[in-house]
């Protein structure tokens, strides 16, 4: 379920089997620590493909780290420990708070517990390709209003770094080839300029009709 604090607007989101059905829930807004009052749908929402196929429930073994307000987070998902690790110290030479999903399982739990600022995965993680890519899936299931306030990065053998192309056609922001990994923060800085540029006038607009 996405929440959204009236206070600082922020927006965050809590497994649905966590909340009981039909009744007004109290509540802490993450960030500004203001009483939020919830009130839960009486039905259970239906269960997307994504979870059916892939999570089958159980309990989260690390929870998510609390993190301060306005520090960027990041979520990895990266088959190979060694250009997992380069990846995360990249990341938080660029003060990134980073989480790091072990599996698909956990990395679509930690999504449904926190809406991150940047995902990076590999096209092959727990998967042959990204057509099979779990997390790849679980993000196009997000509503558009979270889906693009999500930085996705891609990772892979056959890509040109930067091809917009490519990653309009994959559905995410940026494709990256493993050979420019060592250049990421770089490759990743210009990006983002071209992002927030590209999304600035949109979010404003959205921001003006109170849909934000």
């Amino acid at each position: 379920m996405e929440i959204k604090c009236k206070k600082c607007n922020t927006k965050f989101m809590i497994p649905d089997d966590k909340l009981p059905r039909g009744q007004v829930v109290a509540l802490k807004c993450p960030k500004c620590k203001s009483k939020l009052e919830v009130a839960t749908p009486a039905s259970t929402p239906k269960t997307t493909i994504v979870k059916a196929a892939q999570d089958t429930g159980g309990t989260l073994e690390k929870s998510l780290d609390f993190v301060e307000a306005g520090v960027e987070t990041a979520l990895i998902c990266v088959q190979d420990a060694g250009v997992r690790e380069k990846i995360r110290s990249i990341f938080q030479q660029m003060d990134y708070h980073v989480t790091v999903g072990a599996s698909a399982r956990d990395a679509m739990k930690y999504m449904r517990l926190r809406v991150f600022d940047l995902v990076f995965t590999d096209e092959n993680f727990e998967g042959q390709g990204p057509q099979s890519n779990y997390v790849l899936q679980f993000l196009g299931h997000q509503p558009m209003s979270i889906r693009r306030n999500i930085f996705v990065v891609l990772l892979g053998n056959g890509f040109s770094t930067a091809d917009n192309m490519t990653a309009f056609n994959l559905s995410v922001n940026l494709v990256v080839n493993l050979n420019d990994i060592d250049q990421l923060d770089k490759i990743l800085k210009r990006s983002l300029i071209d992002y927030e540029e590209f999304y600035r006038v949109l979010k404003r607009s959205i921001k003006t009709v109170g849909r934000a």
